[in-house]
């Protein structure tokens, strides 16, 4: 814990707020710029005398408990809130609900690649952008319920029939979900869409708990993969994963070397579209 910075990160947070910011009455005017230190305390349901020796470099380590409350509180920034908790030397209460907007730039990007089937999946591998290449090799997205264009209840849940679009890493795949998934319900805790998905896995797949009681946090990268496709056979692509770490989603891009069978069928992919095919 490092007292003095946590104080005078505190301060400099309370002193950039004005009453009217969390719903205080103005008031008269002010000696100084920001919360008053009782005000700070109220708000986040602690003593001031506690509050103030916190700013003062002079308290314990708080509580995770304590620590939200002054987080929402101080209105702090998911960034701000962890480096809180870094400062104080404990591990963060989330309370957010993940990322589902794309930013319109990012799906520009998608509309713009060429050659290359991209897109955009959340913390939680919700599908949640796509090009035209990306549906032609995968699925049509956009003929899919917003529930069924999740590829983590795809790998787990998904037809017998065509699991995974053929791939040929499926079992390194579903580890990696699993693994990503764990990673997801520590960082939303209080998101009923991440508990909900863990919950109904858990329930529908033994593959997924047996797994998830690994306890697995550490996804190795897929580099290659290998899809068998219904109608142009087997495609090999390189993968390139990108994070988006201002939403928590990834960017995930699909390409081939020139010249070899993975370009030449996507090539073809990118001619037939989705209207030739159906999954």
């Amino acid at each position: 814990m490092d007292k003095r910075e946590l104080g005078a990160f505190l301060r400099s947070r309370r002193e950039r707020l004005r009453p009217e910011d969390v719903g205080l009455p103005a008031g008269p005017r002010r000696r100084t710029p920001g919360l008053r230190r009782e005000e700070a305390a109220v708000l986040a349901h602690i003593s001031t005398e506690y509050y103030v020796r916190l700013e003062q470099g002079r308290a314990p380590r708080p509580s995770g408990e304590v620590l939200a409350g002054i987080a929402g509180a101080l209105r702090l920034t998911d960034a701000e809130s962890d480096h809180l908790h870094v400062l104080a030397g404990t591990a963060p209460i989330r309370t957010g609900l993940h990322r589902r907007d794309v930013r319109p730039s990012i799906v520009r990007l998608l509309e713009r690649l060429p050659h290359t089937a991209g897109f955009v999946i959340s913390a939680v591998f919700e599908v949640l952008a796509w090009n035209d290449l990306a549906a032609a090799l995968m699925e049509d997205f956009a003929g899919l319920d917003e529930k069924d264009r999740n590829l983590a209840r795809r790998a787990f849940l998904g037809p017998e029939r065509t699991p995974l679009y053929g791939i040929s890493d499926a079992a390194e795949f579903r580890h990696h979900v699993v693994m990503e998934l764990r990673s997801a319900l520590a960082r939303y805790p209080a998101d009923p869409a991440v508990t909900g998905l863990v919950d109904e896995l858990l329930a529908g797949s033994a593959d997924f708990a047996r797994l998830w009681a690994r306890h697995d946090v550490q996804a190795a990268p897929m580099l290659t993969k290998t899809f068998q496709h219904p109608v142009v056979g087997e495609v090999t692509v390189d993968c390139d994963t990108l994070a988006l770490t201002d939403h928590d989603q990834h960017l995930v891009l699909y390409t081939a070397p020139p010249g070899s069978p993975g370009s030449e069928a996507l090539a073809l992919l990118a001619v037939l579209g989705t209207e030739s095919f159906t999954r």
